[in-house]
């Protein structure tokens, strides 16, 4: 064993409840660590690697890209930024984007976006209505946009402008809604706040909801975009279209990169309203054009489907066959396995000792969310692990 841990522990700020596991490779969805072992990984840097661990493809792109221009101000035009922004307008129903480089990022532009376009379209309006139990970032603005109390108070406060309400209930948040609203800030699957799915018709009610009151609907698809879900973006399968949307998590495939997207209509920043040092610089947005051409055209999103399906399966057995399953939940390869009890700790660092990473969401949810490109091979072997892990655990 490494002394990595305790060389963390002397000079890294303690904000990590981290597992005990140093990786040092990966390939596909199998990571090693510093013994030897080897794990399937089914959190894949929290929905980040969406082509896996040292996907050759995007190893190579990423190479070339350094051997040829890492970085250069904005200032300047790039072309594989101009070629990403293409890619992700003509696939998608937004028609603009800035380039960031967090979920974080991506979450502050589209607030500054918001209040702005409220500003000046709705007599001043600046407050956005978000949800309890929804996750933002960790910004002083998207912090203040998370709807977990415990993640917001421990810094002053609070930038104001925000109003919460339960996610799922539509006629809270009507009631929310007033003369100061500008917009509503939703995810499609709430991710951080245990893999929630709302209720059929419920992201249709807000899109209505947004247009009747002359609103903005922005969607934060950091954890859900970028064929998580089994659709390219997650308001496909709602049937709505935001009128901001944002990026980040599976969007370079382990490189760091966000956007803002918005419609014509929201896209009211001007020159010097917003920036980014490093935003859309030509390594991460080379890294990203690769990663979702795959996304698009070459099968990824076809095969987060369908393993999304197979592991829904392998969890509706669980629920038949151990009483200590609750239920699951989820789209695509974003899933949630609920207990009754709160083991999901327990699980997890089972799991891991057999081979498995997997993420404890909640106390009695436990995560799921492999590259894009695990194999069926790979999901039933995680699957076979878990079943046994849930026995020993709860009998």
């Amino acid at each position: 064993m490494s002394d990595v841990p305790e060389l963390e522990s002397r000079y890294h700020m303690q904000m990590f409840r981290r597992m005990p596991v140093t990786l040092v490779r990966g390939e596909g969805t199998r990571v090693w660590d510093d013994t030897g072992k080897e794990y399937l990984d089914f959190v894949a840097g929290i929905a980040v690697d969406t082509l896996g661990h040292a996907h050759p493809g995007l190893a190579d792109v990423i190479s070339k890209q350094a051997r040829t221009l890492i970085h250069v101000s904005n200032i300047f035009y790039s072309e594989p930024q101009v070629e990403l922004a293409k890619l992700l307008v003509e696939n998608s129903a937004l028609d603009q984007v800035f380039f960031v480089n967090s979920g974080a990022e991506a979450n502050e532009g589209a607030i500054k976006l918001a209040r702005k376009w409220g500003i000046n379209n709705r007599n001043g309006a600046y407050e956005i209505i978000a949800t309890n139990n929804g996750f933002h970032g960790r910004t002083l603005a998207t912090v203040a946009a998370t709807g977990t109390a415990r993640y917001r108070e421990p810094f002053g406060p609070q930038l104001p402008g925000f109003t919460f309400v339960d996610y799922g209930d539509l006629e809270a948040l009507k009631a929310a809604t007033n003369e100061r609203t500008c917009a509503v800030l939703i995810e499609p699957v709430q991710g951080e706040g245990g893999v929630n799915v709302p209720p059929d018709g419920y992201l249709k009610a807000i899109r209505q909801w947004c247009d009747e009151q002359g609103i903005l609907l922005i969607l934060d698809e950091v954890q859900t975009g970028c064929g998580r879900t089994g659709t390219l973006w997650a308001y496909e399968q709602a049937g709505v279209e935001p009128d901001i949307m944002t990026l980040a998590k599976g969007l370079g495939g382990g490189v760091p990169v966000g956007a803002v997207l918005a419609k014509n209509h929201a896209a009211v920043f001007e020159p010097g309203d917003h920036g980014s040092t490093f935003g859309g610089n030509p390594l991460a947005t080379a890294a990203a054009l690769y990663v979702m051409q795959q996304v698009i055209d070459g099968g990824v999103t076809k095969n987060s489907q369908e393993r999304g399906e197979q592991l829904a399966r392998h969890f509706a057995s669980f629920e038949d066959r151990f009483e200590s399953v609750a239920g699951h939940r989820g789209q695509g390869l974003l899933r949630a396995l609920v207990f009754h009890e709160d083991v999901a700790g327990e699980i997890v660092g089972k799991a891991l000792q057999a081979g498995l990473i997997l993420n404890a969401v909640r106390p009695n949810a436990v995560r799921f969310m492999p590259p894009l490109t695990v194999t069926q091979e790979e999901i039933d072997r995680a699957a076979s692990i878990l079943e046994a892990v849930i026995a020993d655990v709860t009998g």
